[in-house]
């Protein structure tokens, strides 16, 4: 038996000279870049507000508002409420703890004086917070102050926009951490069953962590310096993209290095080998992945924009790692890595690729003998549940709805909505000019769904003018958070226009999250599109042929279609959510689209190998037996790696989440290895149009090994 040993030749003992210097330079980014990870939190930006682009009605509003009131406060609203009614005791604690806060804390302003319900349940607190301090610390802060001696029965709950941001701020405050621990436990335990190896898991995974700081630096530096806008949603995505990028190109090298150990005693030559052989097909899906995210730069929401970079960056530092410290390192540890299943040089011919992966081959024979009855059954599975797409709710959903958990402010939102007619805390601002204030106040009033219009008055209580401007405060009925809020903000704007010579226009945080959604179904149907021009314009040179990319986009576009469909079904009548936000579909399709191809580069780079050897039917069965496996691994690695992002409690991640995860596990396992296989077996040397292979269909020879 032959010794298990990495050998050597006697002119190449100093090869391990490149792979030691790699691994160094890699402990050195990593020491450096990692501690990146952790303080992206701190160049974080969770305000809608900040997110809208210049040209939003929104946006114009703001930079005006300074002009009339004071913008350096976001408020947070002190809910209060007890079954029995609400007694001067409460409203003296009330008070008094809110002059305590302010005492203890500059950044909290006076508050206004507690105004009770009208059924005398509940009372609420208006308590500015100073925009440029650390507002969800400030709010955790007055919720001690609150729960210090508060009178027994008396429910308060800290809402309105400082306290949803105090709560998103916790929320996302789980991705240094708890998402990082469950996507790593995950990429571990599945590499665990795909090597059977104790060794190389981790080795997968210390290359995926060194890709993460490398990315983590790089972001952060960027958002430091104000080039992108980082939001916790991104970050989540960054994290979980890089894991899962980076895992999935470790299994293609890994699994052509154990091929190439199996061939050669020199564990050298083997990762050269190995090397040279994967590096093409994992650069051309990363070039294709980065391609797609970088599209969004065409979004006009700042966050959209900056997703592009931040995922593209975490693609290319996946793929840098992937390539260079992975081989290095198994360069230097050889055959020892795959222990116990030590693969053993043999100098017998090695097993062709049917006896080597028995299971995909049998699946193979079976599409090669049905194919169009395969084909034809596995799209119209997918038409029917594309069918259910229109049933997708991407709307919005309010602001309060965002999280899976219970948290404070939807508790005192309920309060408020239960005890009070109107939001005081965030009214509608309307900027008009000053000669039409009285018109379009009235006009204001009379529309459905708002309680009071009252104008922003100067020192002397008349309407205060600046620049022959003037400010009005609109206050809603309803929960400005709430979808039906901003529907009251659609009717305003239209009221307040109406009235000539007004030039009115409509802000404020009801405003902002309605412009935010408006911008965002507008780019979803500006870069859907693109992204589908760029993915096919990419296969067409890859694979030097029109009808091939043609055939690979309707495939996927198709298992995106019915992604949605069985999703709407998931969320409306299994989960219950209450909607999805317009971004939920262009961020899905991104991904599924970008991430999806990847594995049809995979396959039908191998194919059209395969078919200058022994012809395009037998290439591309030849090509799903031997990708079989390692492609439905990465699949699995990449879906179990975006279900992480379900830890962290907000609706858009576990959206996000489910989507992705079972997209890619559709590509994978039903478009990949039945629908494109079956297709391209059944269209023959044509598929290749009009490259010269769909003109000169090679004759069969005996498979290569």
């Amino acid at each position: 038996m032959p010794d298990l040993a990495d050998t050597e030749q006697p002119t190449s003992r100093k090869r391990w000279l490149i792979p030691a210097l790699l691994i160094i330079v890699w402990l050195i980014v990593g020491s450096m870049g990692g501690q990146f990870a952790g303080r992206l939190g701190d160049v974080q930006t969770n305000d809608n507000s900040s997110f809208l682009p210049a040209s939003a009605e929104a946006t114009e509003v703001a930079e005006l508002e300074s002009s009339f009131i004071d913008s350096t406060s976001v408020p947070a609203i002190i809910a209060a409420s007890r079954d029995s009614g609400v007694t001067p005791a409460d409203i003296d604690f009330l008070q008094t703890a809110t002059a305590a806060a302010a005492d203890a804390n500059q950044a909290v302003r006076a508050a206004s004086p507690a105004v009770q319900s009208q059924d005398g349940a509940a009372a609420r607190v208006v308590v500015p917070i100073d925009s440029t301090s650390d507002v969800a610390a400030v709010v955790e802060e007055l919720r001690e102050v609150l729960a210090t001696g508060a009178p027994d029965g008396l429910s308060m709950y800290v809402t309105g926009p400082a306290g949803t941001a105090a709560d998103l701020t916790e929320a996302f405050g789980g991705i240094d951490g708890l998402l990082l621990l469950v996507a790593g436990i995950v990429v571990i335990l599945i590499l665990i069953v795909v090597y059977r190896s104790p060794i190389l898991p981790f080795v997968v995974i210390l290359s995926a962590i060194f890709a993460l700081a490398l990315a983590s630096a790089v972001v952060y530096w960027l958002a430091s310096t104000d080039t992108i806008t980082l939001n916790g949603q991104s970050q989540g995505i960054l994290f979980i993209l890089v894991f899962g990028a980076a895992t999935d190109y470790a299994l293609l090298l890994v699994a052509r290095y154990r091929e190439e150990l199996s061939t050669t005693d020199d564990k050298y030559d083997a990762m050269r080998t190995a090397w040279r052989a994967t590096i093409e097909p994992v650069a051309a899906s990363a070039g294709t992945v980065i391609a797609g995210v970088l599209c969004l730069l065409l979004s006009d929401l700042n966050s959209n924009r900056s997703l592009g970079p931040v995922a593209a960056i975490g693609i290319a530092a996946s793929l840098i790692a992937s390539m260079t410290f992975l081989p290095a390192v198994l360069a230097l540890i050889g055959r020892r890595a795959f222990w116990p299943r030590t693969p053993v040089h043999t100098v017998s011919r090695p097993a062709d690729a049917e006896q080597s992966h028995r299971i995909w081959a049998a699946l193979a024979r079976q599409v090669s003998r049905r194919p169009r009855t395969i084909w034809v059954a596995c799209a119209l599975l997918l038409g029917i549940f594309a069918a259910l797409m229109p049933s997708f709710k991407a709307d919005g959903v309010a602001q309060s709805d965002t999280f899976l958990v219970t948290v404070d402010s939807q508790r005192g939102q309920e309060v408020l909505s239960a005890h009070f007619d109107a939001d005081a805390g965030s009214p509608a601002l309307i900027i008009t000019s000053s000669g039409t204030v009285a018109a379009v106040q009235k006009a204001a009033a009379g529309v459905e769904g708002v309680a009071a219009v009252t104008p922003v008055s100067d020192a002397g209580g008349a309407p205060k003018s600046v620049d022959g401007r003037s400010a009005l405060r609109a206050e809603l009925t309803d929960p400005a958070d709430s979808l039906a809020a901003e529907d009251t903000v659609v009717r305003l704007r239209d009221a307040v226009r109406s009235v000539d010579g007004s030039d009115a226009l409509v802000g404020g945080s009801t405003a902002v999250d309605l412009d935010t959604k408006t911008t965002a179904t507008h780019d979803k149907n500006l870069i859907i599109p693109v992204v589908s021009l760029v993915v096919l314009l990419i296969l067409c040179l890859l694979l030097r042929s029109i009808l091939a990319p043609l055939i690979l986009m309707a495939t996927v576009i198709l298992s995106f279609a019915a992604t949605l469909g069985i999703s709407s079904i998931v969320f409306n009548h299994i989960l219950g959510f209450p909607g999805a936000d317009p971004v939920v579909p262009l961020f899905a399709f991104v991904f599924l689209v970008a991430l999806g191809i990847d594995y049809n580069i995979f396959l039908m780079t191998r194919a059209r190998e395969e078919a200058l050897e022994i012809g395009t039917r037998q290439g591309i069965i030849k090509a799903l037996t031997v990708t079989g496996g390692v492609i439905t691994s990465a699949g699995v690695v990449l879906a179990a790696t975006f279900s992480a992002l379900s830890v962290i409690p907000l609706i858009f991640l576990a959206q996000i989440a489910f989507i992705v995860a079972f997209g890619v596990l559709l590509d994978a396992l039903i478009v990949r290895t039945l629908l494109v296989p079956a297709l391209v077996h059944d269209i023959g040397q044509k598929v290749w149009w009009p490259s010269r292979l769909s003109r000169s269909e090679q004759s069969p020879k005996a498979p290569r090994s």
